[in-house]
């Protein structure tokens, strides 16, 4: 595991850092195209499209058109970012995105704007919280959650230089920068802040908030490991094990706490080194409200993921 800087101050939007970085990579190689569903702005791609006006196709509103299409581009030997807002991205082309991406096999790149609750008071039909936990299950599809603009930016890069599908998660929430991580590897987590008593994995806008609970807690005698596991396809196994050892686990993350991350977490501690896990993210449905009020009603926020982090420290055995 690599180690890294705690956090800085200052907030990004890391869609700016995605859409600068596919301009860069679109300006060196040439088969970079972009595929959207009327979505060039939410996916901040005007700058793409007055660049590369014959590169980006708007399919309009037909998710699942887009997603083939984006799938067909890459069989042609495109590299096809395919980009829309992740509830529908990830909702109504799932069958595409299984059939013509993971199955297939293809090298199209699926990138879900606005992930997690970012749409706030639009609500559920607007919330992407299923997501991880239905892509998880899709053999061959990588899943990249970055957790600051520059990590978004080698995501990306990643994706680019990777053969095959890939789904990148993209917030709209600012996030504050993290520091020098160092290379960028899917499944290789980085540690960002050591600690013995307990371990909390985050991803994507989580990571930050951990590393805030783990500052009260330090006050309190309590030694938090933190840890950015960067992606939740491939999973770092070995990483997660390393923090089981600390005798008790929080996940925390921008989606449902069933099936994600905390689902795949506590599959390889109970498979290999079972030991408590408290897992943080949204219950199920969760109300309108603004994304500052849903996180903090459903504990992720510092002051719930201290709380979490105590309950599984009561829980050691």
């Amino acid at each position: 595991m690599a180690h890294a800087a705690p956090v800085q101050a200052g907030l990004h939007d890391c869609r700016e850092a995605w859409s600068a970085t596919l301009i860069a990579l679109a300006l060196a190689d040439p088969r970079v195209v972009a595929v959207v569903n009327d979505s060039v702005g939410s996916s901040k791609l005007g700058g793409f499209q007055k660049a590369f006006p014959e590169r980006l196709i708007n399919v309009g509103i037909a998710e699942q058109t887009m997603v083939a299409v984006g799938a067909g581009l890459a069989n042609g030997g495109k590299v096809p970012f395919v980009s829309a807002a992740a509830p529908f991205l990830t909702g109504r082309a799932l069958e595409q995105i299984k059939a013509d991406a993971a199955y297939s096999n293809v090298n199209v790149k699926l990138v879900g704007q606005s992930s997690g609750v970012a749409y706030g008071e639009l609500g559920p039909t607007h919330h992407s919280i299923e997501d991880l936990a239905w892509l998880r299950v899709l053999k061959n599809l990588a899943i990249l959650v970055p957790a600051d603009p520059a990590e978004t930016e080698a995501a990306i890069r990643w994706a680019h230089a990777h053969e095959g599908p890939v789904f990148i998660r993209v917030s709209r929430m600012p996030v504050p920068d993290l520091g020098e991580q160092g290379a960028y590897e899917p499944g290789r987590a980085v540690t960002l802040r050591e600690g013995g008593d307990v371990a909390i994995l985050a991803l994507g806008t989580t990571v930050h908030l951990a590393m805030a609970a783990a500052e009260p807690l330090a006050a309190e005698g309590i030694a938090a490991r933190v840890v950015n596991l960067r992606s939740l396809a491939p999973l770092d196994e070995a990483a997660v094990l390393d923090a089981a050892r600390t005798g008790a686990l929080v996940t925390v993350e921008e989606a449902h706490v069933s099936g994600g991350l905390g689902g795949a977490v506590a599959e390889v501690v109970t498979a290999h080194d079972p030991v408590p896990v408290e897992r943080l993210g949204f219950p199920g449905f969760v109300p309108t409200g603004s994304v500052e009020w849903l996180f903090d009603t459903f504990g992720l926020s510092p002051e719930g993921i201290a709380a979490a982090v105590r309950r599984a420290i009561a829980r050691k055995t």
